[in-house]
């Protein structure tokens, strides 16, 4: 095989020939002084798309995500994230670092936390115990392999938080997938949050960035905070203008991902040591176990055939679907997978 089939990540997508174009073509400034009109132009564009009054470019998701927490929060509070989330299993304990916080980590049912469940872990006012200042919500949810958080329960989480004057945010990393497979805007999912940051450089097949969204006052904090902690960019309109290339571009072509997804899922259920759920394939990521054979030696022996996978969580493989692997090569992926599992 002359090319592999990565899908370790929707993160290792390349920028076609037209979002080159565009790129070449931003409109650039120093993004320090505001005076970047390409980047100027995607923060107002995000701001309008959420429903939010203002937003921030920044360099990742991660980032985005970490001063979302340092804003919303004084150092020595309590954060309830979901205990498979991504901002506490892959984010390097920045928020005890960065903010000086605590995570609460709230077993979810496949990345599912319910209002109930999370209104229990809310601290009482006694001085021992942290405040309770932020929830924060994965939709869709990484680790359960790609999983959409339902609208009602969202709604619902965001009324209980409101009535305990604790704040929201929704890493939103793959947000539009979530979008693109409902048909539920950016603005509904946003307006039960205080902030929302989402990710250009997966599945919008950008080569870098993601944004935050919130009110203006919670920017601005955000805007001292990305360059305390270096975050500050200068001539950044080059990537703004991928970014905004993709969200003009990229979104509704995201259900190509999730049906590549459901293909691949399709295929390797067939094969018998394979365990794997189908109701949780609902977009772009699949997550599977195999029997019999070690995770280790399946990501080893499919890399040798020219299938790249990635580790999921515990002893679970994750396939992740994007514009540059071609339903042929979806299908191609699944076969060869089942070649080195039938043996």
């Amino acid at each position: 095989m002359d090319k592999a089939i990565d899908i370790r990540s929707d993160t290792v997508t390349k920028p076609t020939p037209a979002m080159l174009e565009a790129m070449m073509k931003a409109n650039v400034g120093d993004d320090v002084f505001e005076e970047d009109i390409s980047t100027n132009d995607l923060q107002e564009k995000c701001a309008a798309l959420s429903g939010k009054e203002a937003a921030i470019f920044v360099t990742s998701g991660v980032l985005g995500n970490q001063l979302a927490i340092k804003c919303h929060t004084d150092p020595g509070d309590e954060v309830i994230v979901e205990s498979e989330s991504h901002i506490l299993n892959y984010e390097t304990a920045a928020p005890s670092v960065i903010s000086n916080v605590q995570l609460l980590p709230v077993p979810g049912i496949n990345g599912i936390m319910s209002a109930a469940d999370i209104e229990k872990k809310i601290r009482s006012k006694e001085y021992y115990f942290p405040v309770t200042k932020l929830i924060c919500l994965e939709n869709t949810h990484n680790r359960a392999g790609g999983v959409i958080i339902p609208i009602d329960i969202l709604k619902e989480i965001s009324e209980m938080a409101g009535k305990h004057n604790i704040k929201t945010h929704l890493d939103g990393a793959r947000i539009f997938n979530a979008s693109a497979e409902t048909g539920i805007s950016l603005k509904e999912y946003a307006e039960n949050f205080d902030s929302v940051s989402f990710c250009f450089s997966k599945g919008l097949g950008c080569p870098v960035g993601s944004i935050l969204c919130g009110s203006r006052e919670f920017i601005d904090m955000a805007r001292k905070w990305r360059k305390i902690l270096g975050g500050g960019m200068r001539q950044s309109g080059i990537l703004a203008a991928a970014a905004t290339f993709a969200l003009d571009n990229n979104i509704k072509r995201l259900k190509e991902d999730h049906a590549k997804a459901k293909l691949f899922a399709d295929e390797i259920n067939n094969i018998d040591s394979v365990s794997i759920d189908l109701s949780l394939v609902m977009t772009n990521i699949v997550v599977f176990s195999v029997q019999g054979i070690s995770k280790a030696d399946v990501l080893a022996k499919a890399k040798e055939k020219g299938v790249i996978l990635s580790s999921g969580s515990y002893e679970n493989i994750r396939a992740v679907f994007h514009l540059d692997v071609s339903m042929e090569e979806t299908k191609t992926a699944a076969e060869i997978l089942g070649d080195i599992l039938r043996k």
